[in-house]
């Protein structure tokens, strides 16, 4: 079992790695990180590259979550005795960070929003899209996408606790949203002195 965890974890650490913005950029002979906030993800490369680029980017990086999830259930079947969807978890995490810090690109990634929300879509899809709405309704109001990530990072685990009530699933979720908040500790800051991005502005 703790072979398999740890195989599962990997797998998902080494799809996790592939990013997405990072692989279209190079396409367009042009690295995310240099530009705009530095950032290696969708809104980013939406700043920079436009929008097809950053279809690309939303597709990509919502497929290798649900992948990472999926192989993790296969592996790790017959842990429904920890958790329905301990392999999910396992495996989503492990995507999760290598989109943060991917081992195929000196371990400078992304945030990982597009692929936490795949994995929450995948174990829990009714938190998901709760989270999502609220996630809309913020960045309608705000046009800040940062800040609609924060919030819906925050109510993550609030939610599982509501309406799940299973304790490995709260730590999951509580562990992953803190992660998506110290992630966009820049974006935190920026916010807070008034010079955060809105949606729509094309960075140089």
């Amino acid at each position: 079992m703790v072979i398999r965890i740890i195989l599962t974890f990997l797998i998902g650490y080494f799809l996790g790695s592939i990013n997405t913005s990072l692989i279209v950029g190079k396409f367009y002979k042009v690295d995310v990180r240099q530009h705009g906030s530095g950032n290696a993800g969708m809104t980013n490369t939406l700043r920079t590259l436009g929008k097809f680029p950053a279809i690309l980017v939303i597709v990509g990086d919502i497929l290798k979550g649900i992948l990472a999830c999926i192989i993790g259930n296969i592996i790790l079947a017959d842990a429904a005795g920890i958790h329905n969807n301990f392999g999910a978890m396992v495996g989503g995490l492990g995507a999760i960070l290598g989109h943060n810090w991917p081992v195929y690109f000196d371990f400078k990634g992304g945030k990982g929003v597009l692929t936490t929300f795949a994995v929450i879509m995948t174990i829990k899809p009714l938190i998901g899209l709760i989270l999502l709405g609220v996630f809309i309704l913020i960045v309608f109001i705000t046009r800040y996408v940062s800040l609609g990530s924060i919030i819906a990072a925050v109510l993550f685990p609030v939610a599982s606790f509501l309406m799940e009530k299973e304790i490995i699933f709260i730590i999951f979720a509580g562990a992953i949203g803190l992660l998506v908040i110290v992630r966009h500790k820049s974006n935190i800051e920026r916010l807070i002195n008034g010079k955060e991005s809105k949606l729509g502005t094309k960075k140089a």
